[in-house]
C-alpha cells in the first residue's frame, strides 16, 4: 500500500508538477485551500501533507494547526516563494517537519519526504509499532534505502567518503564540509545528520551569505522584547528550536566577528544567551559547516578567528569534484534527466556516445549545480530527442579541442 500524500496549494501549475513527480510513489490527493484540505482530512489519513504557505482564506500555518490535531500526526511540509529564516522558525513552532522554498529543488523535496518517512516509521518500529519504511522497499535497511535515493554515485570516491561520514556521524563531533562550488555540501551535511543519533530531531540549515549581518545573531540565539529597535516581542532562535538535532552553516567564513565570538562560546560550553539577556540557555545541537574558501587565509586577514577555526575544524571532510568522479557522470546525468523531465511534464533526452564523451571528458567547474542546470536545459529544449554534439554549448566543445577530442567534430560534420 502507496503512502498517501495531500498537496495544498492554489496554484494549479504547481500542483500539477508535483502531482506528476509523486504519482508513483505515493496515493496522492489535491486541494487548493484551508476549507478543501480540512475536508480531505476528516475523510483520509495522510502519511505526508505538504502545503503552500500563502494562500486565499486562512494560510498554510492553519493547515498545519489542523493536520496535527489529527490522531494519526500526519508529516507536515511547509513550502512558500517568500522564504525567511523567521517564516521557517515559525513553521516549526507550528509542528511543520521542515520549510522548503520555491522555485523547489524537487531532488532535496524527494529526499526530505523519502527521510521524514524513514524517521516516522523507524520511531514506530521502536515502539513496536509495524510498518515499511519506505514507500517503494518493504523492510529495506537504511543503507539500502539511503544510497540510491540520496546520493547518486557508485565511484570509489564517494563510496569511502559515505563510510568515512557514517563513522563521523555517530560521535558528537563538530564537522568541517570543504570542497568547491557545487559539490553538494547541503546534500552531505544532511548524510551527517541522517546516519547520527539525531535523525528524529530538526535538521536546519543556515546560508550565512543569504542573511544581514546584524540580524544573524538574533536569528540564531534569539532576542528578547525590547533588545533593539523593531524587537517588539521575545523570538525564540535557531538554537533553541533546533534542540537535539542538527544546525548546518553554509559558508561559514561569512560569519561576522560579534557571531563568531558567540559561536564560540557556544561550542565551549553549550550554552548561549539571547540577545538583550544575560539568562545562560542550554541546548545539545550538533554543528556541522561548509566553506569553500580558505578559512586560514581569512584567519591570516583578520576576518576568522583562530581559536573558532580550531573549534569547527575537528574533524574535516573534503568533498570531491565532479572531475575526480567521471564514472559518476552518467548516472547523475541519468537521475536529474528523468527528475526535469518529471517536474516539467516533458519527455526524457537521450545522449548519443559523443556527447557522452564530451561529458565525461568535461571539467565541470560548477560540479553539480552545473551538472543540473545542464540536464534541465537539455529537457527544455530537446525534449524525447537524442542530444547530438551541434546541440552542446561552445564550451563543451572548446573543452574537448583542448583534451584533444577534435575527431568527434569532424564525423559528426560528414553526417
Amino acid at each position: 500500500m502507496l503512502p498517501s500524500l495531500l498537496i495544498v496549494d492554489d496554484e494549479k501549475n504547481t500542483r500539477d508538477t508535483l502531482g506528476q513527480l509523486f504519482n508513483d510513489e505515493y496515493e496522492v490527493f489535491f486541494a487548493t485551500n484551508f476549507n478543501e484540505a480540512v475536508n480531505l482530512m476528516k475523510n483520509e489519513k495522510f502519511d505526508i501533507i505538504l502545503t503552500d504557505l500563502r494562500m486565499a482564506g486562512k494560510n498554510g500555518m492553519f493547515v498545519v494547526d489542523e493536520a496535527l490535531r489529527r490522531p494519526y500526526n500526519p508529516i507536515c511540509i511547509m513550502m512558500s516563494a517568500y522564504g525567511s529564516v523567521e517564516t521557517a522558525v515559525e513553521a516549526i513552532k507550528h509542528g511543520a517537519y521542515d520549510f522548503v522554498t520555491k522555485p523547489l529543488d524537487f531532488a532535496k523535496l524527494e529526499m526530505l519526504m523519502r527521510h521524514a518517512l524513514v524517521n516516522r516509521n523507524n520511531q514506530h518500529s521502536k515502539k513496536g509499532v509495524p510498518g515499511d519504511i519506505s514507500p517503494t522497499k518493504k523492510n529495506a535497511s537504511l543503507d539500502s534505502l539511503f544510497s540510491p535515493d540520496m546520493i547518486v554515485g557508485k565511484s570509489k570516491v564517494i563510496t569511502d567518503l559515505l563510510g568515512k561520514i557514517k563513522k563521523v556521524a555517530q560521535s558528537r563531533a563538530t564537522v568541517l564540509l570543504e570542497g568547491e562550488t557545487g559539490t553538494g555540501k547541503e546534500l552531505f551535511a544532511n548524510v551527517v545528520h541522517y546516519f547520527s543519533k539525531r535523525v528524529s530531531k530538526p535538521f536546519t540549515a543556515i546560508h550565512c551569505a543569504s542573511l544581514q549581518k546584524n540580524l544573524l545573531e538574533s536569528e540564531l540565539f534569539g532576542h528578547e522584547k525590547g533588545a533593539f529597535t523593531g524587537a517588539d516581542s521575545r523570538r525564540i532562535g535557531l538554537f533553541e528550536s533546533s534542540n537535539g538535532g542538527t544546525i548546518f552553516f553554509d559558508e561559514i567564513g561569512e560569519i561576522d566577528i560579534q557571531t563568531q565570538i558567540k559561536l564560540l562560546r557556544f561550542l565551549e560550553t553549550k550554552t548561549f544567551n539571547r540577545v538583550g539577556s544575560s539568562e545562560n540557555i542550554s541546548v545539545d545541537v550538533r554543528i556541522v559547516c561548509a566553506t569553500n574558501r580558505n578559512l586560514q587565509k581569512l584567519v591570516d586577514q583578520g576576518l576568522f578567528r583562530e581559536d573558532l577555526l580550531y573549534r569547527l575544524n575537528v574533524v574535516t571532510i573534503e568533498l570531491p569534484p565532479l572531475r575526480r568522479r567521471v564514472e559518476d557522470i552518467p548516472l547523475l546525468l541519468d537521475h536529474y534527466i528523468k527528475i526535469f523531465a518529471q517536474s516539467n511534464d516533458l519527455h526524457g533526452v537521450e545522449i548519443s556516445p559523443e556527447v557522452m564523451k564530451i561529458l565525461t571528458t568535461y571539467k565541470w567547474p560548477g560540479n553539480i549545480r552545473e551538472l543540473r542546470n545542464f540536464c534541465e536545459n537539455a529537457v527544455i529544449f530537446y525534449p524525447g530527442q537524442i542530444l547530438q554534439v551541434e546541440n552542446m554549448d561552445k564550451k563543451f566543445l572548446c573543452e574537448s579541442l583542448r583534451t584533444g577530442d577534435a575527431g568527434i567534430f569532424s564525423i559528426e560534420s560528414q553526417n
